[in-house]
């Protein structure tokens, strides 16, 4: 299988998962952690029939589409979270942090205050927004520039209590797309949030972290609260400068 799976074969997939959904309710009951649907293969679907997906196929939570959920008001969203079964996972920040069109930025930064409660009063209190691993600005510059938007965002999401993962990329495709290497391993993106607030860590990708080089001793050595969220999919073996983004595979279909 050289391409990840489609929408299709995706929601076939899902709906035969029931062993393994059994299985991660039963260490859930144990921790804090529980399975959401990812909606990366279905943003074409109404974000009412995506919750609805979810619950039906056996998933805890889902992912939450904030504008569509906002559209429809907290108790129409309560409503439908309990309709199907489900509980808000993460949602993605509804700011535009990383792009130099300062404008865009405090459009955001201005209305993240109103989005932040409505994720609070919906039950979700985490929020994912992925870090570029390189840029065209010497490393320190862009540092600089990462910490000066974050740390505003990480203030108003901390009133509502929301903690903030950043995702990093690991694979050398997105390494090579501008001139300096940024921050692209778990200890590095960890390193980063400890700067900005206590409320922001990282979203642990196991498909990036493989491709990064990272090790369980990366893994273990990063204090819990500083993981916020959690992605799974698997990797086949491949030579570094062959990797795509595409080429994910199901969990245990890999290595």
């Amino acid at each position: 299988m050289g391409h990840g799976p489609t929408r299709r074969t995706f929601i076939q997939q899902a709906a035969c998962a029931s062993a393994v959904l059994a299985s991660v309710r039963r260490a859930s009951a144990q921790s804090a952690m529980f399975l959401s649907l990812n909606g990366s293969l279905t943003r074409q679907m109404a974000w009412a029939d995506f919750v609805r997906l979810a619950g039906k196929v056996g998933y805890p939570g889902v992912d939450v589409q904030l504008a569509a959920a906002r559209k429809d008001g907290v108790e129409a969203t309560r409503a439908l979270f309990k309709e199907a079964r489900v509980k808000p996972g993460v949602t993605n920040l509804p700011v535009q942090f990383a792009a130099a069109d300062d404008a865009a930025y405090q459009t955001g930064l201005a209305q993240l205050e109103e989005n932040a409660k409505f994720a609070a009063e919906i039950g979700c209190t985490r929020m994912m927004a992925v870090l570029s691993p390189a840029s065209n600005e010497p490393r320190d510059e862009r540092r600089k520039f990462i910490l000066t938007r974050l740390t505003p965002i990480a203030g108003i999401l901390q009133k509502s209590g929301i903690r903030l993962g950043l995702e990093f990329l690991g694979p050398l495709m997105f390494r090579t797309r501008a001139k300096e290497p940024f921050i692209w391993t778990l200890p590095e993106t960890v390193a980063l949030a400890k700067e900005i607030g206590p409320n922001i860590g990282a979203t642990l990708d196991a498909w990036h972290w493989h491709h990064s080089g990272g090790t369980t001793a990366d893994i273990l050595a990063t204090d819990r609260s500083r993981i916020v969220h959690i992605h799974v999919s698997d990797a086949k073996p491949q030579p570094p400068e062959e990797v795509r983004d595409n080429q994910r595979h199901m969990p245990g279909e890999g290595v």
